[in-house]
């Protein structure tokens, strides 16, 4: 039913410069795998295994992270180290890789139409490499929302309560309970001051979006910062038909920022990295 997973990885990192200077930030390991490869296991695994990158300059690393080295995989054959390549194999046997370049950085609504070229018209995820989400207990937060999306058939937001004073850090929704942590949106702002924000109800970096989002965001003006917001087609898409928002299972990371970065690695080393390695 959706095939496929778009990653929006054209972004500068400058939050982790000068580190990012010259390597992409979706290349920094959580331990020793990189953020994207995370998230391209969650897409995986919910059954959506054409992955399409929109990358920029200097992102060549994430292409080549997702491709064969003859060089290294000639160097460690038959060694005790041959098995550390075996988490990336598997995903590069499951998954096939598209990707195009987006020239230049006018928001997440605009990376995400560079990408229809690679989608088509057909409903697709999202997810943005920044937020880590992990569920260790129970499907991934990517699979909860394709299961939504069977039923319900319409775009999907995943939504998490924050503190009011970090509200402006996100996009925003209001809108009526269906239960079962489900709401039919009813409004949704960008980044609002928390005096103005309808609630502490914040988008985070998964989606499914209906393919209808291409022409939406082809008539959406910039917004905030100059930028085509994501956030303002959604708004425009709810009130022409219907948008949920699902708080989903799972814990989420927000490894765009040092501190949330630094959290996911510990989470990772103590609760997943070392069970693997036992």
């Amino acid at each position: 039913m959706i095939r496929k997973c778009l990653f929006p990885v054209a972004g500068y990192g400058t939050r982790f410069l000068p580190a990012t200077k010259s390597m992409p930030k979706e290349m920094l390991p959580i331990v020793n795998k990189p953020l994207v490869q995370y998230g391209v296991e969650e897409a995986i695994q919910a059954g959506l295994k054409e992955i399409a990158l929109v990358t920029g300059r200097g992102k060549r690393a994430i292409a080549d992270h997702f491709d064969i080295s003859y060089e290294l995989e000639n160097q460690i054959a038959g060694t005790s180290k041959e098995r550390y390549l075996d988490c990336i194999r598997n995903v590069l046997n499951e998954g096939t890789f598209m990707m195009t370049r987006q020239r230049e950085m006018k928001g997440l609504g605009h990376a995400i139409l560079t990408g229809e070229c690679l989608i088509g018209d057909e409903a697709f995820g999202v997810i943005l490499s920044d937020d880590l989400c992990l569920n260790q207990e129970d499907d991934g937060v990517m699979a909860q929302m394709v299961a939504l999306y069977k039923q319900f058939r319409c775009s999907i937001v995943a939504i998490q309560e924050v503190p009011m004073e970090e509200i402006e850090k996100y996009g925003v929704i209001a809108g009526e309970e269906m239960g079962d942590g489900l709401y039919r949106v009813s409004s949704m702002v960008e980044k609002p001051k928390p005096e103005d924000a309808p609630t502490n109800m914040a988008v985070i970096g998964r989606y499914i979006l209906t393919p209808d989002i291409f022409d939406i965001l082809r008539n959406t003006p910039p917004g905030k910062n100059g930028e085509v917001q994501l956030t303002d087609a959604l708004m425009t898409q709810a009130q022409n038909g219907c948008v949920l928002a699902y708080k989903f299972r799972g814990k989420r990371f927000d490894c765009g920022s040092v501190p949330g970065f630094i959290e996911a690695t510990n989470y990772v080393y103590e609760n997943v990295y070392s069970e693997a390695s036992s």
